[in-house]
């Protein structure tokens, strides 16, 4: 009788898990471009996939939602996406906040650099057209990024569209931002912009240079020791955003490199997840 019981326990958690957790893709009918990448998805070690076919997004929705909503973009150089540490690792967490969490799929760029912003901009899109269904205000969805996927993520906060596309405020761990050589992270600038890519380029993905007064609030973090994405992206992008009076909080922790994301291992694990919990709290003004 009891293992009837725990079965039957056991099989409405797998139905309330799976009707809270799912994933769509991001186009079905098709993509409207390509990056040329042809072939099958690879799973490599620790978690990461590369050569993303059908790009997706998988949503993780909170038992008690608050209205608020963050899009997750892994990092990987644009070449590849770690999506455990810096994405399906931190629904849990923000689950118990009261956050829908949801984690970007998207392809690489392969040189074709609107493909991954193009993907972004359609996870956002169909966030807004499902809030109602999933107990989101359509007004208080945010894009979150790690190092490749912290510039795709701003890419999307300053190069967006549409004001249906335009995220409500912006969480970058590590960010890459800058597209300028010696500042960048070479092998993200590489795959996103190609060899030789023209100034016109090289200043429109140089982000800091497109914030403006509509720009989203922002939380930044990173390391100051960060020996793969130095530290100037995120400085010069949070210098630019107080400059047009965009609301911005920068935490830069003394040690801990890159990459981090989730991981225990991170010394600072408890005073980020604490001050970014805080400010998704209290420090969100929302229009």
């Amino acid at each position: 009788m009891k293992t009837i019981f725990f079965s039957i326990l056991l099989s409405v958690a797998t139905m309330l898990s799976a009707q809270n957790t799912f994933e769509l893709s991001l186009w079905p009918a098709g993509a409207p471009n390509s990056n040329g990448l042809t072939g099958t998805e690879e799973d490599l070690e620790g978690g990461r996939v590369a050569n993303v076919i059908t790009p997706s997004i998988t949503v993780y929705k909170a038992d008690k939602p608050n209205g608020v909503a963050i899009i997750m973009c892994p990092g990987g150089g644009y070449a590849r996406l770690a999506m455990n540490h810096e994405g399906h690792d931190m629904a849990p967490w923000l689950n118990a906040q009261g956050i829908t969490y949801i984690v970007l799929k998207y392809r690489m760029p392969n040189g074709h650099y609107e493909v991954p912003l193009s993907d972004a901009e359609q996870a956002i899109r169909l966030v807004r057209q499902h809030a109602k269904e999933w107990n989101i205000r359509p007004d208080r969805i945010g894009i979150m990024g790690a190092s490749a996927g912290g510039h795709l993520a701003a890419s999307l906060a300053t190069l967006y569209s549409s004001n249906e596309t335009r995220p409500d405020f912006q969480i970058l761990f590590y960010p890459v931002i800058s597209m300028v050589p010696g500042v960048t992270h070479g092998g993200s600038r590489q795959n996103l912009l190609g060899n030789n890519p023209s100034q016109e380029l090289e200043d429109k993905y140089t982000l800091e240079k497109q914030v403006n007064e509509r720009t989203p609030q922002a939380f930044i973090m990173l390391s100051a020791d960060d020996g793969a994405v130095p530290p100037a992206n995120g400085i010069h992008y949070f210098e630019a955003l107080l400059q047009h009076q965009v609301p911005a909080t920068l935490h830069v922790y003394p040690t801990g490199g890159h990459g981090w994301g989730f991981r225990d291992a991170f010394t600072y694990k408890r005073q980020w997840t604490g001050e970014l919990e805080k400010w998704l709290r209290e420090g969100l003004k929302f229009e």
